[in-house]
């Protein structure tokens, strides 16, 4: 291939520009032409593309968020919408393109590969749901903010002797909440995956009150209930006060951590190497520390599931 695009799509995460500088680069370093698509799959169907050189990526390995911008297309959803960014693509001679982003995006790149141009996507969500990796760009970095606010959210709760419940991000997965509460010694973690008795969690809070304890974390996944509602639930079983602290988009925020910054990069320049081979229709990730691909067909296939091992020494090690 002599021309490739990038472009970044649905929420951001920390560590997009990363991928999107490992893909320039490692583009330019094999003799091709390299263009960014700017905000996304709207940014294609309206033209908004532009040659990347070497110094459009500099200093922004560090960098949360991403210089490419993200939105989010209802209309490359459809035939026409498709066909429009198709248009552009041919206007600027783009062989291949590399998706960065989640499930929704990888769904446009499996579109485009359908009509003929190569596409591989790079899993860029703080929400570690896609299938095929064992960990998405951002998902790290994310966990460590939540961690971060854990800690200061239990100073306050210890000094006021209350109940917290504290709301994350995730979509319809588990994993930042039952990572973050497992790491921030959350007494009661609910994630989507796993159904919860609200009388069995005011129960334990009970029983925690009786052998001294004063204060208490509970971690809510988004995709379970918000973090209002749920604490109604449990002032209602219990009589406790509480407190509800929803972290919300902070979680996106942020300079990458050293994981996600090499995880970024190895996966970019894998999605380049597969382009470079003419093998469109593919979407890379990491397994046991090693590089792997798959077919849309086979992530779409597949759901990505929690590590319930995890969820069951949360519960052993918060009793």
């Amino acid at each position: 291939m002599k021309k490739i695009g990038v472009l970044t799509s649905g929420g951001d995460s920390p560590g997009m520009n990363a991928a999107v500088r490992a893909v320039v680069r490692k583009a330019i370093y094999h003799n091709i032409e390299v263009y960014g698509i700017f905000g996304g799959y709207t940014g294609m169907i309206h033209g908004n593309i532009k040659k990347l050189e070497l110094g459009s990526v500099g200093d922004i390995i560090h960098r949360g968020g991403t210089m490419l911008y993200s939105a989010r297309c209802e209309e490359f959803k459809t035939p026409a919408g498709q066909q429009q960014g198709i248009e552009q693509l041919n206007k600027h001679g783009i062989e291949g393109l590399v998706v960065i982003g989640g499930d929704g995006s990888y769904r446009g790149a499996e579109a485009l590969t359908e009509q003929g141009y190569a596409c591989v996507g790079v899993p860029g969500t703080i929400d570690n749901d896609i299938a095929g990796t064992q960990y998405t760009i951002g998902f790290d970095t994310a966990l460590n903010t939540v961690i971060d606010a854990i800690d200061k959210i239990r100073d306050t709760a210890s000094s006021h002797e209350r109940t917290f419940i504290i709301e994350v991000m995730g979509r319809d997965a588990g994993d930042i909440a039952l990572w973050a509460g497992l790491a921030g010694g959350a007494e009661t973690i609910l994630i989507p995956e796993v159904g919860y008795n609200i009388n069995e969690i005011g129960t334990r809070l009970k029983k925690g009150l009786e052998r001294g304890k004063r204060h208490s974390i509970i971690i809510v996944a988004e995709g379970v209930s918000s973090g209002a509602e749920f604490a109604r639930e449990v002032e209602k079983a219990t009589n406790f006060e509480t407190r509800v602290s929803v972290l919300g988009h902070i979680q996106r925020g942020g300079s990458p951590t050293a994981f996600d910054r090499v995880l970024a990069s190895r996966l970019g320049s894998r999605a380049v190497e597969l382009l470079i081979d003419k093998k469109g229709g593919r979407a890379v990730g990491i397994q046991n520390n090693q590089v792997v691909d798959y077919s849309f067909e086979e992530i779409f296939s597949k759901e990505k599931s929690i590590d319930f091992s995890m969820y069951h020494l949360s519960q052993e090690l918060s009793i």
